[in-house]
């Protein structure tokens, strides 16, 4: 897994956030990108690699567990409205990632062949914008956590 596939996932999401979404933050490293609004790095949309698989999504990674589930619950309080925008395969809870972890996630999973091509950093930027459509309106209307 290379930085560049991930930067190439921040160059292609540019294309499909609205105007009014394009002012975001982000890191990339060697095996994920995170995109975050706001001055909290810790609630962010992320793409990274899980296993043998490519995970995209929104996470919180405070290290408060009661933190990470009160900004899960404030997603799931919406979730038939996000569920119907993002259609799929997409999951709410538990972190993939280290089993003792506080952090929380909604997120879905891709794996097979072609994980890093640069079609795929495309399609992984265009399903990211789709979960930044459908949650940060939501994060926008509740008062922080």
């Amino acid at each position: 897994m290379s930085k560049e596939f991930f930067e190439h996932i921040v160059d292609a999401l540019m294309g499909f956030v609205p105007p009014e979404r394009t002012t975001f933050s982000w890191r990339a490293g060697s095996r994920n990108l995170k995109v975050w609004y706001g001055g909290e790095p810790r609630e962010h949309y992320e793409v990274q690699l899980v296993g043998g698989a490519l995970e995209i999504g929104f996470h919180t990674e405070h290290p408060d567990a009661h933190r990470n589930q009160a900004v899960l619950d404030q997603l799931l309080e919406s979730e038939k409205t996000w569920r119907r925008r993002l259609r799929g395969e997409v999951e709410a809870g538990r972190y993939l990632g280290r089993r003792s972890s506080p952090w929380r996630r909604v997120s879905e999973c891709w794996d097979g062949d072609g994980l890093l091509e640069p079609e795929t950093a495309v399609e992984a930027a265009e399903r990211l914008a789709a979960y930044i459509d459908a949650f940060e309106p939501i994060r926008a209307a509740s008062p922080a956590t």
